[in-house]
């Protein structure tokens, strides 16, 4: 088809799309406040601009990104010209979470098409509103054999996996996640997993702790907590613990006031399900400040737990919500007995002023990715790759690694006829020593 071959056609479907979607921010900004309240700086800083930053980076890139790249090629094979081809792999299926709705959902999608493929995109349904905007959206910016919006419930996931697809791009928790590993493997279908994990985020005695105090509570509480990348738990070194505790407390009511059910600024838990499941967190623990919940408006508090347990149930797995444990560690040996506890997390964070100390952290531990002195602005860079790492995800995309997620990188070696040099062929008769040392050499 047409957008598979034709680089001016997917670069006008992406400008018609950047049309499209500057013309219906302020829905998708309003859709994203009647799913879960997320506020109109949230949904811009967080969704809509980013997409259009992203449609503007890939408008403009898609015709270098696209040409075939020329590689160095082997002495063996002169004379030869080699390159690589960027081939779509042909039908895409994207499943979108419900966290960040539009933004996970366009992100993907943009650079499927950029790489000429025929993509179906499955929306969230815990989302109704802003499933329904990027329906919309999708149609009046594509041809349905190009581009389809599917949306539906969780079983419509299931017959969509069950079809047969060229590439599986899926953003959400571990467990469905492993749905999915296994429904693509039936057709050694390749994938990209973006998942998640228990982050953990260190703050040592060096660190400058008003500064850390301010970027915790807004990487934890950004989107209510709902983020996969935001901390998921604090090791705070012992000789700073108490005065670091009152620090948060003071920058979560800066932030959101005396009473955060009121703030403007702070989202809802996105349906009663997860709501009931962060509620039970908080029983019998230690809670420093927050804890209040509203079952009717699926609210709860910026809360912090003191010394949770590691075999309770807010340090199981993920929490995925407004909830943040404090744990205090001593040395080396407390933060490797906790953080190697948990399988390899999608981030982490350190907050120093000891370069050696952040070294040996960065070097010691494995996970996706992560910042010194602050937290998830990892994310906005598209020239840093952005993924997990074993349980926590396969695969990275961001900027030109998302059209290259979305491409078969195809080898060609061109060879010359002019000269054929015959040591290759039979008889081999007196060829080996020759081509030993020529293989040795190279």
């Amino acid at each position: 088809m047409i957008f598979k071959s034709d680089v001016s056609y997917r670069k006008q479907s992406l400008i018609k799309l950047l049309n499209c979607v500057q013309s219906y921010e302020q829905e998708i900004i309003t859709a994203l406040y009647d799913d879960f309240k997320k506020s109109e700086f949230e949904a811009i800083a967080t969704e809509t601009n980013y997409i259009v930053s992203e449609l503007n980076s890939t408008i403009n890139s898609i015709d270098k990104w696209a040409k075939p790249t020329r590689v160095l090629p082997s002495l063996l094979n002169f004379p030869s010209t080699d390159y690589i081809y960027k081939e779509p792999y042909g039908r895409v299926l994207i499943i979108a979470p419900w966290n960040y709705p539009y933004q996970l959902a366009f992100a993907p999608l943009i650079a499927a098409v950029a790489a000429g493929n025929q993509v179906v995109v499955k929306p969230s349904e815990l989302t109704p509103n802003t499933s329904k905007i990027i329906a919309k959206i999708i149609k009046e910016s594509f041809e349905k054999k190009h581009v389809e919006c599917v949306e539906g419930d969780h079983t419509v996931a299931e017959k969509l996996l069950a079809e047969r697809w060229d590439y599986i791009f899926f953003t959400g928790s571990v467990a469905i996640g492993k749905i999915v590993a296994k429904a693509a493997a039936e057709n050694l279908t390749p994938v990209t997993l973006e998942l998640g994990g228990k982050n953990p985020c260190i703050i040592d005695e060096t660190a400058n702790l008003k500064v850390a105090a301010k970027r915790i509570v807004w990487g934890k509480f950004l989107n209510a907590g709902q983020t996969c990348i935001a901390p998921d738990y604090l090791l705070v070194s012992n000789k700073i613990k108490a005065a670091f505790i009152e620090l948060l407390k003071i920058e979560i009511t800066n932030a959101y006031g005396e009473n955060p059910e009121s703030s403007a600024d702070f989202p809802r838990i996105i349906n009663e399900k997860n709501w009931k499941r962060l509620s039970a967190m908080l029983d019998n623990e230690t809670i420093l400040v927050g804890g209040q919940t509203n079952s009717k408006e699926c609210y709860i508090a910026p809360t912090l737990l003191d010394e949770s347990k590691l075999d309770s149930l807010v340090m199981k797995d993920e929490i995925f919500g407004p909830i943040l444990p404090i744990l205090s560690y001593t040395d080396a040996v407390d933060l490797q007995h906790i953080i190697l506890n948990y399988n390899k997390p999608l981030s982490l964070f350190v907050f120093t002023e000891n370069k050696s100390f952040a070294k040996k952290i960065i070097q010691n531990y494995s996970f996706g990715g992560g910042c010194i002195n602050d937290t998830v602005i990892h994310f906005a860079n598209s020239r840093l790759p952005f993924g997990g790492v074993g349980n926590s995800g396969i695969g990275a995309y961001h900027g030109k690694r998302s059209f290259d997620t979305f491409s078969h990188q195809k080898a060609i070696v061109k060879r010359a006829t002019w000269l054929d040099i015959p040591l290759r062929y039979a008889p081999y008769k007196e060829k080996l020593t020759l081509i030993k040392k020529i293989l040795k050499w190279m």
